[in-house]
Order: structure tokens, then C-alpha cells, then sequence
């Protein structure tokens, strides 16, 4: 009896924002939405709904207008455990879920006006990379791990095909053996961010680490069964999110180059580099895996043996011996609304606070 009262309260404490939030995720997850957007989308709604119960909001008819600025102003006095404000790029990833939820409502007539129709989001200012690499910052960096050791031989592998390829946290995590062409120069990334596949180019240089480690150091991680991870943990199994960054971070913080970052400060490195070397915008967004950047709508696409030619003429460790300057390759003709060097930036700081928002969760 005991136990039905309990289940009884419990059921009682489920709001109606708390089920259409629900029924809009699901309607998410069958329109083939990622998990892990749906998991993001989840996290912002869930502040908005639990600030809401806190004033005793608990169905869509009761948000108005009103209530959603003062959600608003929350946000923008709002302060996080370190004491620090949201940054105007997360106040804006918080607000931009309720926009597309209550638009979802009202199409499927769970309310008859949308109150965020008419909610401006804050406008998200141009800043500088913040803690880019440079080309001899990163080779102290890779040069720290001990190789004779299987997961130092590991870490170095990591940190070369970060630097190398700019591939996402996630993508390097979810990197199977059947992926890599190394003959080709190629790795095959799976579902990456937005579900979409993509191959980018990997270097001479990271592909003999990483061959190095698939020879030496991987059998000695590996267990049974293997499920073909490329990297693997101490303990035989595939890395997590944060155990990634952790491996990565610590890294970096053993050089002590009063920069701080990981996964995501080589990702921006890279683009940096080969943008100082003379790579087209345009170029490294496709390797970056930029759908679309802010400002743009559909960009040119380039084939892989293109992308390969700029990343060895553009990248600092794309072959094994360090080469001579060559000359920037001839990028497409320019288009309208083709993206920009802040465009590019912009993208990926703004990846960077959605990294910073996944250790909040």
C-alpha cells in the first residue's frame, strides 16, 4: 500500500510542460534527431520547466509572453557554481530550445498561441580564437608522452590525429579500425555531428602514429570481444566524454604553456593554421564537418583528394619531414553568402561552449 501511495505522488508531481516536453523529444528521436541533441534539448528545457515549477507554473497555457522574459532576465543575472554569469552564446543555446518547443506545441495544437513567437534572442558578439596553439606549442605537447609505454603511445596517437584531422571529441571516441584508410590518407567519420558521414584527410606523420599504436599498443588494451574502438581505455573498454578530455587535458597541462583546453583546442588549431598557411575558408569547413555557418546557406563541396592537396599544403605536420612553404591552393570562385574567417570562429567557439555546457550537465 505503502508503495502505490508513494507511486501515486510521484505521478502527481509530473506537470504538463513536463509531458509535452516528453512528447516533444520523442517527436524529436522519429524525426531521426541525434540522441545526443536530444539529450542537449532536454537538459535546456529542463532548467526552464524547473524554474517554472518554482513559481508555480506547471502547464504550457500558464507561459506567457511575460513569464518567458522574465525566464529571460533570469538567465542574464543567472550565476553558476563558480560564481561566473552564462555567457551571451549560452543564454542563447537556453532560449533557442523553448522558441522551437512552443512552436511544436502550437502546430500540434496543444496551445492555441505560441508566447516565445516574438522572443529575441541576445545577440552573439565576433570574439578572438581564445587559447590557439602554435605550431611549436603543439610539437612540446606531443612530444611529452612516454611511447615506450602502451598508453603513452596511446595519448600521442590521440593528440596527432586531433591535430591532425580537427575532428570532433565525439568523432575520435566513436572511431572504429574499419574507418581508417591510411593507404589513402583518409578517415571515414560515422554519423558525426548532425548524422551526417564525411571523410577528412589525415597526414603522413599521423597516420605512421597511429598505425605505430594499431600495432604495439592496441593489442595490449584490447579485450574479448572486440568491437574494433580504435582507442581504447587502460581498461580495454571504448573512452567516454569526459574521460576523453580528462586524457587530453592533462596532456596539455603537463607542457605548461599557460594555455588550458583539450579535444576542441587542437580541433581550433588546426583550423587556425591552415588558415594562417593559406587554407580556404571554405576548405577547412569540410574537413571541419560545418554544415552551415551562421551566416550561410548551402557551400561549395570539394572532393576528398582536393581537401587532401590543401591539408598537405597547408597543414604543419602533414607529411613525415617538415616542407618547404607552398603556395596557397586556388579555392573555389567566391559566392554570396560564402562563409567568413568570423563565420569559422564563430562556429567554433560556439562548439566550445557546447562542450562547456556538457560538463555542466
Amino acid at each position: 500500500m505503502a508503495r502505490v501511495t508513494k507511486q501515486r505522488k510521484t505521478e502527481a508531481r509530473t506537470t504538463a510542460l513536463e509531458i509535452m516536453m516528453r512528447e516533444h523529444l520523442q517527436a524529436m528521436r522519429v524525426r531521426n534527431y541525434s540522441e545526443q541533441t536530444v539529450h542537449t534539448r532536454e537538459f535546456h528545457l529542463s532548467f526552464f520547466i524547473q524554474w517554472c515549477q518554482e513559481r508555480g507554473i506547471e502547464a504550457p497555457v500558464e507561459v506567457t509572453r511575460p513569464v518567458i522574459e522574465r525566464y529571460q532576465r533570469h538567465l542574464f543575472h543567472y550565476r553558476k557554481k563558480n560564481g561566473q554569469p552564462l555567457t551571451f552564446r549560452s543564454q542563447h543555446s537556453r532560449l533557442s530550445p523553448l522558441r522551437m518547443w512552443f512552436r511544436w506545441m502550437t502546430r500540434q495544437n496543444h496551445i492555441l498561441h505560441n508566447p516565445a513567437s516574438e522572443l529575441e534572442l541576445p545577440r552573439l558578439g565576433r570574439v578572438l580564437p581564445k587559447n590557439i596553439l602554435s605550431a611549436d606549442e603543439v610539437e612540446k605537447i606531443l612530444l611529452l608522452p612516454d611511447i615506450h609505454d602502451p598508453i603513452g603511445l596511446r595519448d600521442r596517437a590521440i593528440m596527432e590525429v586531433l591535430y591532425s584531422t580537427g575532428i570532433r571529441r565525439m568523432e575520435i571516441i566513436g572511431l572504429k579500425l574499419y574507418h581508417l584508410s591510411l593507404d589513402r590518407g583518409v578517415v571515414f567519420i560515422q554519423q558525426g555531428k548532425g548524422k551526417k558521414d564525411r571523410y577528412v584527410p589525415i597526414g603522413e606523420r599521423a597516420a605512421a602514429w597511429l598505425e605505430l599504436y594499431i600495432a604495439e599498443a592496441r593489442p595490449r588494451l584490447a579485450l574479448e570481444p572486440d568491437d574494433l574502438t580504435v582507442f581504447l581505455t587502460a581498461q580495454g573498454e571504448p573512452f567516454n566524454r569526459d574521460h576523453m578530455t580528462s586524457t587530453v587535458k592533462e596532456r596539455i597541462d603537463a607542457a605548461k604553456l599557460g594555455k588550458t583546453g583539450a579535444c576542441h583546442l587542437f580541433r581550433h588549431t588546426m583550423a587556425t593554421l591552415m588558415h594562417e598557411n593559406g587554407a580556404d575558408i571554405r576548405f577547412i569547413q569540410e574537413m571541419l564537418g560545418h554544415a552551415r555557418l551562421e551566416t550561410t546557406q548551402i557551400y561549395t563541396q570539394v572532393s576528398i583528394r582536393t581537401l587532401q592537396q590543401v591539408h598537405t599544403a597547408t597543414h604543419p605536420s602533414a607529411t613525415l619531414e617538415h616542407h618547404a612553404e607552398t603556395p596557397p591552393m586556388i579555392a573555389p570562385e567566391a559566392q554570396p553568402g560564402d562563409p567568413t574567417t568570423e563565420d569559422l570562429f564563430a562556429a567554433l567557439d560556439a562548439e566550445s561552449e557546447e562542450d562547456e555546457e556538457d560538463k555542466e550537465q
